[in-house]
């Protein structure tokens, strides 16, 4: 009765130091469910392989092969005896062959219900209108753990003619919410765990510190230690012992700030520019001018007089380009005139001045009045000078 007890007031009073440390917390703070996930506690694939019927015609090709056999292998187990030869008269374009996917939480219990993907994997049209029909849903390990059936969602459609066909989206998948009875149960262990692991979704030795420090702070009775810039381990004491879910909730509502390496990502084909806070920028000059080149091609055409004299029998008069033709008066000339320009924008030097934070850096970039494409080469030649102080990232 006694650890009981003292388990109930330690958990008691983290609740309420935890409480006290959200409201104080800085808008810049995260919780730490938000940054990381608990060790052993993930989602797991399922796939299966199913038909969908009830189409409009816009199914598989019945020849494909697989779509055949495996309409003609279920039409058997509903106990049609299928011969030899009827089997190779199968012929309905209203059958797909899809493969169906789906993500198991964890925690999941028999009889409850999960979103399944469908897609075609023949040469279906659309799955637009169909009926997925019962299609057991494996894990890596081979056993079924769900079941799916049910209409399939496609948002989109196809249509046409032999002339022109129009489309919206992508009418070869769909889902089907809710589309899968959970068949299996995976088995968790976690009340009999001693240890926690906490694995932080991007790398970072600055925040696993602040995550190892704050959880002994609040929590009394664990241990945190850091096992590397991804993980780190809260050892329960015997106070903690098949209390662990509820240690968990309190771990997963701290907290923490969260640090992060300064980097510019660049997206040259649409021109995107996105830093990060801690992006910072040394005093530099810069001057950016285009260059542009312009090349202006015009045809022109001499025409003979009405009454020239003929060119000599059996000649042939064709010019380089192919511009020259023999007219029974005289030669029809045709010539290209190419004019080229060449002009240099003149922009003069601009400091950029040193940026001691994001908004800093932001209006000084601005200052040079430059088009994001134009930003993107200027943010790469200064960090070949070795004026931006954060990573480069091409995407």
């Amino acid at each position: 009765m006694m650890k009981t007890k003292a388990k109930k007031i330690s958990i008691g009073v983290a609740v309420f130091f935890m409480a006290g440390l959200i409201a104080a917390s800085s808008l810049s703070a995260a919780r730490i469910k938000d940054i990381a996930s608990i060790g052993g506690i993930r989602d797991n694939q399922l796939i299966g392989y199913g038909l969908v019927v009830g189409l409009a015609g816009t199914g598989d090709d019945i020849e494909n092969g697989f779509t055949k056999e495996t309409l003609a292998n279920m039409l058997s187990r509903q106990g049609l005896g299928m011969k030899e030869s009827a089997r190779e008269d199968l012929d309905s374009d209203n059958v797909a062959s899809v493969m169906v996917s789906a993500d198991l939480p964890p925690f999941a219990k028999v009889g409850s219900k999960i979103d399944v993907a469908v897609s075609s994997i023949g040469n279906a049209e659309s799955l637009r209108g169909g009926m997925l029909l019962m299609t057991p849903l494996r894990g890596a390990d081979g056993a079924v753990y769900a079941v799916a059936q049910g209409p399939v969602s496609v948002g989109g459609f196809s249509a046409g003619g032999s002339g022109a066909s129009v489309s919206k989206n992508h009418p070869t998948s769909g889902r089907i919410t809710n589309g899968a009875s959970v068949e299996k149960e995976l088995k968790y262990d976690f009340e009999e765990r001693r240890v926690v692991s906490i694995n932080l979704y991007r790398p970072d030795f600055t925040t696993a510190t602040g995550v190892a420090t704050a959880i002994p702070a609040i929590v009394a009775g664990v241990k945190a230690k850091i096992m590397d810039a991804s993980t780190v381990t809260v050892n329960l004491e015997e106070s903690f012992r098949g209390n662990a879910l509820e240690l968990v909730s309190i771990i997963e509502n701290v907290n923490i700030e969260v640090d992060s390496p300064a980097m510019v990502v660049i997206d040259e084909k649409t021109g995107t520019i996105v830093m990060g806070e801690n992006v910072r920028i040394s005093t530099v000059a810069v001057a950016h001018g285009n260059l542009y080149i312009q090349i202006k091609e015009t045809k022109d055409v001499s025409q003979p007089a009405p009454f020239a004299p003929a060119p000599p029998a059996g000649s042939t008069a064709i010019d380089a380009g192919g511009g020259t033709v023999v007219a029974p008066g005289g030669q029809t000339v045709v010539t290209t005139d190419t004019t080229v320009g060449v002009e240099e924008e003149k922009n003069r030097l601009v400091v950029v001045p040193r940026g001691v934070t994001i908004q800093d850096v932001v209006r000084a970039l601005n200052a040079i009045g430059v088009t994001p494409g134009d930003l993107i080469t200027i943010l790469q030649t200064i960090k070949s000078a070795g004026a931006l102080q954060a990573d480069l990232k091409l995407i």
